[in-house]
């Protein structure tokens, strides 16, 4: 910088111009030699001592320079150029608060000072007070509007404080000095601030244009570039300013980060090393490394960067975030939480690291922490459709749905194109039964996302609920042809083709089933499992795993305390089903007979309030009918522990509209499973599983992780059912009267390949014989008249029936002969409405709970003639009583004889024995006692 001022002074013209004009041609020794010998003649002369002290500041002799100008100042005190050069150079060496009074000193002087202004505005910048240096230069240009070095700074100024004039002054500096490169390049920065990209790439054009090696102006391209998704012209901005430009860190960084978006992580990696071997302390660089590294799945290497970045600054949140994430991948979830949390300790408004926390904090089963984490994360960002996913899911799962639905909505609105949330949002609408509106949304996530596998299964789901099975197939079926180890997905596949009779590579799908559960893999749902394979070592396992990844054990509520011994046990009956529906028509007495002098009956309905004829009963068969279905599973076990209930019976198993989560968080102190699921439900809070005598002999109790309560008769009935008054005959359903009618109205995914071998052979056996059984879908009635055919059946001996009233429904047993069960799943409340309307029900036991449950039904009659131990057997006495009408009738006499003395449908003696097991269980729970097997005697 040069001060030179040149005032009026004593010395002549010439002696003035003489030295001026040496400091002008840079010889600047000569120029001092003069002065020197001027100030002898003129020691007053503060002119002089001016010019000394801009010689000095030339050749760098800062202190000189100082002490000659405030010589000047000594000697004249208003002498405002002096002032003005003395602020230079002491902004020059740093001294930036005496710099400031120095130009303010000779603004007090010289108001009208423009370059005072300019250079305080200067000053001001430098200490870092922008609002100061913005008015600065903002004085300078009221005095000079054509000021352009006061104009571009203040530009830059207002650029830096986020204020718009900026664009507005850069453009009139650019008006003045078109070919203004660093103007052109900052207009850039300024227009890409506010999101004018494509503006700010013509700018740094221009810049280029003016300077094509403007490194600076080209990285600033590449940026842009970037941020229009233009990856392949960015990442030719970035080399070509590393060709000017090799050693620039930020350049390697930034190709690095373009590599990356192009999918080419290894060179993205080798970019990010060169920055940092260039800059070893580059943090951004290391941090960006990790995620390059995380991407390629080098889990340990990106932790390791992460590590790196952390060590140079301890307190940048993004690397806390991120180094989150591996430890997440890696399983170390107190680590995650961890990196999170200091995330948000470094930047509480940090709304991906609340999103990322409330995800780890999902998987651990702190599930409310995650619904506040995703909510502050929304606080924060109200926009973000990743988080408003994130919480619609754990909303859903909650299965507090109508808010679920609410925030996929959201999502969808802020993203469109958003695939997944579009199907997440077809699942809570399933969940609320609204079918169509489910597979509309998951019909454009399908749509939306190629090879979409999640979208598959639950667009087979939505298909299979609708009994569009054949299409069902077809989606679970590509949904494996993209990810053959999808999560359950063999076993959707297997159960659609059981309900559809479609048998087709069955041996080798059941065999790739028994391996993948054998190896702990996520196969199949533990229901469906059922009518595969008779084997309660493999349902157990499967039970394991299903409970361990859908319903593992929760502490999201603290540790239930000890309840008082109350005077009357507490009972909680949970189900989704206390309308018209198979359990409510076994259990519907049971809840009215049960002794109020020692039990107090709860049920907890978090089904439909269909209000039908059965739904009316229940509520007023209980002591309180808790209506739940709109409350959260937390909620209900918080009710449940609010009333003290004492034992929680879980009515639904692993059945469609289960609540497991309920069990999962202990609703109660002792808790039970009945009826749902022909199986141990595979986890360490059910304490018990009620079964009947026989049903899981000893050796096959290993098998359970519940302790078994052995009732002398399992299945509860209801004993004020009457027959139907009405009458079906053989015409109306179609099947010719003097045949013998075998028929079994199990569900179709219970009929397997084996039995119905039997029934083909049954058939050939017995001459003028038919079969009746139930499908409802097409599908399946196709498929079994094939497969009768293939066994050499005339397809017109079989015959299909559909749904009935259940009045209509019992009354078809009447036309019947006998009624041949499935195994190795067999009848359950259609054995026992079987035999309630005198038809005999020929069953064959298995080895497992589920092939034992019409065995203990008949057992309950008396009537262990009908129970078989082996295929052979089995359609031996099918035939026997088909050709014998004799033995069939001395049969049928001794059922409709046993009807009215058999323990199957005295509810009350049942009650009586259910009772009696629950005392003892409260009994044992009271005095501390660990569970044990529980055997009630007859």
């Amino acid at each position: 910088m040069k001060h030179l001022n040149v005032p009026s002074s004593k010395p002549s013209k010439i002696e003035i111009d003489s030295i001026i004009n040496l400091f002008s041609n840079g010889d600047l020794e000569k120029c001092l030699e003069t002065i020197a010998i001027l100030i002898k003649d003129y020691p007053e002369e503060s002119l002089l001592f001016n010019i000394q002290g801009a010689c000095y500041a030339a050749l760098g002799q800062s202190d000189n320079s100082v002490k000659s100008y405030k010589t000047a100042i000594t000697l004249k005190p208003d002498y405002a150029k002096a002032h003005y050069n003395l602020g230079g150079i002491l902004h020059e060496i740093g001294n930036l608060d005496k710099s400031v009074h120095s130009y303010e000193s000779a603004l007090s002087i010289e108001p009208d000072y423009a370059e005072a202004h300019n250079n305080l505005g200067n000053v001001f910048r430098d200490l870092g007070n922008l609002d100061e240096a913005a008015k600065s230069f903002e004085k300078a240009l009221t005095i000079n509007q054509d000021y352009i070095e006061a104009r571009y700074s203040l530009a830059i100024v207002l650029q830096k404080l986020g204020d718009l004039d900026s664009i507005d002054h850069f453009e009139k500096v650019l008006d003045m000095k078109p070919d203004f490169a660093e103007a052109h390049n900052n207009l850039g920065v300024a227009l890409k601030d506010i999101g004018q990209v494509n503006e700010a790439v013509e700018s740094y054009n221009k810049a280029l244009k003016i300077n094509p090696n403007y490194a600076q102006a080209l990285n600033n391209l590449g940026n842009a570039l970037r941020d229009l998704g233009k990856f392949e012209d960015a990442k030719e901005a970035y080399e070509r300013a590393l060709r000017i430009n090799a050693d620039y860190p930020t350049l390697h960084n930034n190709l690095g980060n373009v590599l990356r978006e192009l999918g080419r992580l290894e060179e993205a990696i080798e970019s990010y090393q060169t920055a940092i071997q260039i800059s070893p302390n580059y943090q951004e660089t290391h941090n960006n490394l990790g995620i390059a590294l995380f991407d390629l799945g080098r889990l340990e290497d990106a932790k390791k960067s992460y590590q790196n970045a952390l060590d140079i600054d301890p307190e940048f949140a993004e690397t806390h975030n991120n180094i989150g994430t591996v430890y997440k991948d890696l399983g170390q979830i107190e680590k995650a939480i961890n990196s999170y949390e200091k995330a948000l300790e470094i930047r509480p408004n940090y709304a991906d690291a609340y999103n990322n926390l409330g995800v780890v904090l999902k998987k651990i089963g702190r599930l409310d922490d995650a619904v506040k984490s995703y909510q502050y994360a929304l606080n924060i960002n109200p926009n973000d459709a990743d988080t408003l996913n994130n919480l619609g899911n754990i909303l859903s799962e909650l299965e507090i749905l109508n808010e679920s639905v609410e925030s996929f909505e959201k999502a969808i609105q802020l993203s469109p194109n958003f695939a997944e949330a579009h199907n997440n949002l077809s699942v809570a609408l399933m969940k609320l039964n609204q079918l169509d509106e489910a597979y509309k949304f998951n019909k454009i996530g399908l749509t939306l996302k190629k090879d979409f596998v999640e979208g598959y299964i639950t667009q087979g789901r939505i298909l299979s609920m609708q009994n569009d099975l054949e299409r069902a197939l077809l989606s679970f079926e590509r949904a494996h042809q993209i990810k053959p180890d999808i999560e359950f997905n063999l076993g959707s596949i297997l159960q659609t083709k059981m309900r559809m009779c479609d048998w087709s590579n069955l041996k080798n799908l059941l065999n790739e089933l028994i391996i993948k559960i054998n190896n702990n893999e996520k196969a199949i749902l533990p229901m469906d499992l059922l009518s595969l394979i008779d084997d309660p070592e493999l349902q157990f396992k499967s039970s394991r795993i299903f409970a361990n990844f859908e319903y593992p054990s929760s502490d999201i509520l603290p540790k239930l305390e000890k309840y008082r011994n109350h005077s009357r046990i507490k009972i909680g009956y949970f189900s989704a089903d206390f309308k018209d529906h198979p359990v409510a028509n076994l259990t519907a007495e049971l809840y009215e007979l049960h002794d109020r002098n020692q039990f107090e009956i709860h049920a907890f309905s978090f089904g439909p309030d269909t209000n039908d004829a059965m739904n009316l009963r229940i509520k007023k068969g209980v002591d309180y009918f808790h209506e739940v279905s709109q409350m959260s599973d937390k909620e209900i076990a918080l009710l449940s522990r609010s009333v003290e209930i004492d034992i929680a019976i879980d009515l639904s198993g692993y059945t469609e509209g289960c609540r497991t989560k309920i069990f999962s968080m202990s609703a109660a102190p002792i808790q039970a499973s009945y009826i749902g699921l022909l199986s141990s439900m595979g986890s360490d809070y059910y304490d018990y599983i009620i079964a009947g005598e026989g049903m899981i002999p000893e050796q096959n109790q290993k098998y359970f992780s519940e302790k078994i309560i052995y009732l002398p008769s399992y299945q509860v009935n209801d004993s004020k059912e009457l027959p139907p008054d009405i009458e079906i005959s053989r015409a109306e359903l179609n099947l010719p009267e003097n045949s013998f009618v075998f028929c079994c109205f199990n569900n179709t995914y219970k009929i397997t390949p084996a039995i119905f071998d039997s029934w083909a052979r049954i058939l050939k056996r017995v001459e003028n014989s038919v079969l009746m059984v139930y499908v409802n879908n097409e599908t399946s009635q196709n498929n079994l008249i094939k497969e009768i055919d293939k066994r050499n059946v005339d397809t017109s001996r079989l015959f299909f029936g559909g749904n009935l009233s259940r009045q209509k429904y019992l009354a078809r047993y009447r036309v019947a002969d006998l009624f041949l069960d499935t195994s190795p799943y067999n009848a359950g409340t259609t054995a026992s409405d079987a035999l309630r309307m005198g038809l005999p029900v020929l069953t064959l036991e298995g080895n497992s709970f589920n092939s034992k449950e019409a065995s203990g039904v008949i057992r309950s009659l008396n009537l262990s003639e009908l129970i078989t131990n082996s295929q052979e057997e089995y359609e031996s006495v099918a035939i026997e009583l088909a050709k014998n009408p004799g033995k069939l009738r001395d049969l049928k006499d001794k059922l409709s004889i046993n009807l009215t003395s058999a323990p199957l449908y005295d509810t009350e003696l049942f009650t009586k024995n259910l009772e009696s097991a629950l005392k003892e269980i409260y009994a044992r729970y009271q005095n501390d006692l660990k569970t044990e097997y529980i055997y009630v005697s007859k």
